[in-house]
């Protein structure tokens, strides 16, 4: 275990607090570029990011993977209580969210504190953290951005949870779901996600999809009245995953969810929680997402991480592809920002990434490319022809006959009637790669 300072254990010693130094700076456990008092369009880096902590991955993400064991041995994880081991994993985690000055935090239910098969005493272990948490969040100033109930994991949800073909499993769910909106309530977590990790079907073979979609929106509709009447006055989030672990999931992309929530008169309560890997996962980019979920007004919160592109599944990296992160951040700043949420961590050092050190690395990284991307985004908005561009290709819906069209003036007769009067169109240019090169050039 680490050394003990002011009563308390240190689990990351030898590491101490994380500021930022600007980019002349070697040191690597210092922001060269997140200087989190740094005003952009009109609100600080912190304000505009609200950075997170990932509890699943950073705390109890062991390295272990299909084909090999753990590699992270964590030693907040020795104890054989499941409480007091949950309590040393909480030190642990708001150490180093203290450290990192991460404002926010965010958690799955069995992050917190193991859980068995009694739903009576998950939810003492559950309470007990709660009340554990609030301590800590009261002492470090940091708050919870949100948190989820783990319906994906245990055996009982194989066939899913809210969309499961036995009532009896649907119940275990709803009771997981209970207890940890409970927890995110006493905690004042300002969301609350739902991610169907195995929402969806193997084989329509077997599967009602009508009925289990009908089921899923049920579901929602109970969880959000339950929280509702229990005072939760933040906003429900749903998480798309096209696939895997499910072969199809009912929540595949932002323009499935977006379908999905105004199907089912869920659109004013619940908005949108988009995470890279799953973006490119179901063969968008990041801003493909970014821009569906802004124009539906529903741009509530990120998971930031990526993906391998040689590799078909769900790596979890953290995010360092600059290039990319600068054309969210455009979409990001033209839509207002994020609604309700924060740019969580949710992602994994990697399973050769042994040392303490490494998850310091791994955020400071994360954090100033993202710091780095939104003040070149802005740098392009305030001083480049970027905005121009973009519009004057659409001039032509902006007055006359192009304008009648858009308020829905013109009949079909109407539009075959311009077309023989104006003859055959110019081709314009989209200059793509005018803009390309654009976005190279301010970074």
């Amino acid at each position: 275990m680490g050394n003990v300072i002011n009563g308390e254990t240190e689990f990351f010693k030898g590491i101490g607090q994380v500021k930022f130094e600007g980019t002349s700076t070697d040191n690597p456990l210092a922001f060269r570029w997140y200087d989190e008092n740094r005003i952009v369009a009109g609100k600080t880096l912190k304000e505009h990011l609200r950075f997170a902590g990932a509890y699943w991955h950073s705390f109890v993400g062991s390295g272990a993977d299909p084909f090999g064991a753990p590699t992270h041995i964590f030693p907040w994880d020795k104890k054989s209580d499941p409480v007091e081991k949950a309590k040393d994993k909480m030190d642990a985690a708001f150490e180093f969210l203290s450290k990192m000055n991460l404002p926010f935090y965010c958690f799955h239910d069995t992050d917190l504190v193991d859980y068995g098969s009694d739903i009576i005493e998950n939810e003492r272990r559950l309470a007990a953290l709660v009340e554990y948490a609030r301590q800590k969040q009261a002492q470090s100033g940091i708050k919870l951005l949100w948190g989820t109930a783990n319906l994906f994991s245990n055996p009982r949800y194989m066939n899913g949870a809210a969309s499961n073909p036995d009532f009896h499993v649907l119940a275990h769910g709803a009771a997981q779901v209970k207890a940890a909106l409970d927890a995110t309530i006493q905690l004042g977590g300002e969301n609350y996600v739902f991610w169907g990790g195995r929402e969806g079907y193997m084989s329509l073979l077997n599967t009602n999809m009508k009925r289990e979609q009908e089921h899923l929106a049920r579901f929602f509709h109970t969880a959000k009245d339950y929280a509702r009447k229990n005072g939760f006055k933040g906003t429900f989030l749903i998480e798309p995953k096209p696939s895997e672990p499910s072969k199809h999931q009912y929540d595949f992309d932002c323009g499935t969810v977006i379908g999905f929530l105004t199907r089912f008169n869920l659109d004013k309560d619940f908005k949108i929680n988009i995470e890279v890997n799953h973006a490119t996962l179901a063969g968008h980019t990041f801003q493909h997402e970014l821009q569906t979920a802004a124009d539906a007004g529903m741009l509530g919160s990120v998971d930031a991480n990526r993906g391998d592109y040689q590799n078909g599944w769900d790596t979890d990296q953290f995010p360092n592809n600059l290039n990319e992160l600068t054309e969210a951040m455009l979409i990001f700043l033209e839509a207002g920002g994020l609604q309700t949420g924060g740019v969580n961590f949710d992602a994994k050092i990697r399973r050769n990434s042994t040392d303490s050190a490494d998850l310091f690395y791994a955020h400071i990284g994360g954090m100033d490319t993202f710091a780095r991307a939104l003040i070149t985004a802005d740098s392009i908005l305030q001083n480049s022809d970027y905005k121009k561009i973009r519009s004057d290709r659409y001039a032509s819906f902006d007055s006359d006959k192009g304008k009648e069209f858009e308020e829905g003036k013109l009949s079909l007769e109407d539009l075959r009637t311009y077309a023989i009067e104006k003859g055959e169109p110019a081709v314009i240019s989209g200059k793509q790669e005018f803009i390309e090169n654009m976005i190279n050039r301010f970074i």
